[in-house]
């Protein structure tokens, strides 16, 4: 509203206000747009099935998003850093996964973990030092650094399936509590940690500086090389931590388990409306891309829509995201 009154008595151009007033709801719309998108695809999915919106099939879903959800908090996090997007994301998984498994006979699965998890955050260093530092291609650098990791992590298995052996930990992460799935509270947390850390830590604003202007940032005191490392090493350390919960939960691990987690988390952030130029966004956002993302595919599952459709529409659904942000950033008056 601010907007609207300085614009119409700065210039006092008749017509003013009311081009202000498009500014101002196009600025709203991605606010509003993505609650309205899930109610909607709630309508559909039970009118479509009466199976959909059963209290089993939406605990399915957020079971089935909560590992994916844990990476999409750090692809955030890069995304508004103008990071572009983080690919060694498969790489940094099957690290976690495999790690934790591969360890987990000889000194218990807690510290597996956490070495796995440290592993993780290894790989995330080296991107951020190339990245932050170096200023090398985000998206070059990821893929190096996801082909080296992923080497490495089938040379140390001899590029066999690795098997747990802890059962415990399995039905422990598989449990409930409250009736709540273990691994949706995990996810929570992890959520909430990360949205508080963007929100109100001088990291957070630190991570906005970065994504909105570059330069302005490089010439003020904000550490522009380091607040952009940080983001990928946190991305690394919560691949390798979705790494973990994975390999925990199915006890087996392979190379590859972690491909495709990385196009899921960028078609969740950008469905989301985190645009790739940086500076805006939330973790709340993106996690709405995500569940937006998960009802549509469980609504295409339940309609017996087969898995190459189901790409197609994926693939659609982020060049639609995108084309909507390059027009409502036209609209708001942004670059």
């Amino acid at each position: 509203m601010s907007d609207t009154r300085l614009d119409t008595t700065a210039t006092g151009v008749p017509g003013t206000s009311r081009v202000t007033k498009a500014n101002l709801a196009a600025r709203i719309a991605p606010l509003i747009g993505m609650p309205l998108g899930i109610v909607l695809l709630l309508v559909v999915g039970a009118l479509l099935s009466d199976r959909f919106f059963t209290l089993g099939n939406l605990v399915n879903v957020l079971i089935n998003i909560s590992i994916l959800g844990v990476i999409v908090v750090g692809m955030a996090l890069v995304f508004i850093t103008r990071g572009l997007a983080d690919l060694s994301v498969p790489a940094t998984v099957a690290v976690g996964a495999i790690l934790t498994l591969g360890l987990q006979p000889a000194i218990g699965t807690v510290p597996a973990a956490i070495v796995a998890i440290l592993a993780a955050l290894a790989a995330g260093c080296v991107n951020g030092l190339l990245i932050g530092y170096a200023r090398i291609n985000p998206v070059i650098t990821t893929l190096a650094v996801s082909t080296i990791v992923l080497g490495i992590a089938q040379w140390s298995v001899g590029g066999v399936i690795v098997y747990g052996t802890d059962k415990a930990a399995q039905t422990f992460l598989n449990g409930r509590v409250l009736g709540i799935p273990i691994i949706v509270i995990v996810f929570l947390v992890v959520a909430v940690a990360g949205h508080l850390m963007l929100s109100r830590t001088t990291l957070g604003r630190w991570i906005y500086a970065a994504g909105s202007n570059p330069d302005a940032t490089r010439a003020s005191a904000v550490p522009l090389a380091r607040t952009r490392a940080s983001a990928f090493v946190l991305t690394a350390g919560l691949s390798g931590l979705a790494g973990v919960l994975l390999g925990v939960t199915l006890q087996t691990a392979r190379p590859g388990i972690g491909i495709g987690y990385e196009f899921d988390a960028i078609t969740a952030v950008v469905v989301g409306g985190i645009s790739l130029l940086g500076g805006s966004g939330s973790i709340p956002r993106a996690l709405g891309g995500l569940l937006f993302v998960a009802l549509l595919n469980n609504i295409l599952v339940l309609q017996g829509v087969p898995t190459p459709v189901q790409g197609i529409a994926k693939g659609l659904l982020i060049v639609g995201a995108v084309s909507l942000d390059i027009y409502l950033r036209r609209k708001g008056g942004r670059s």
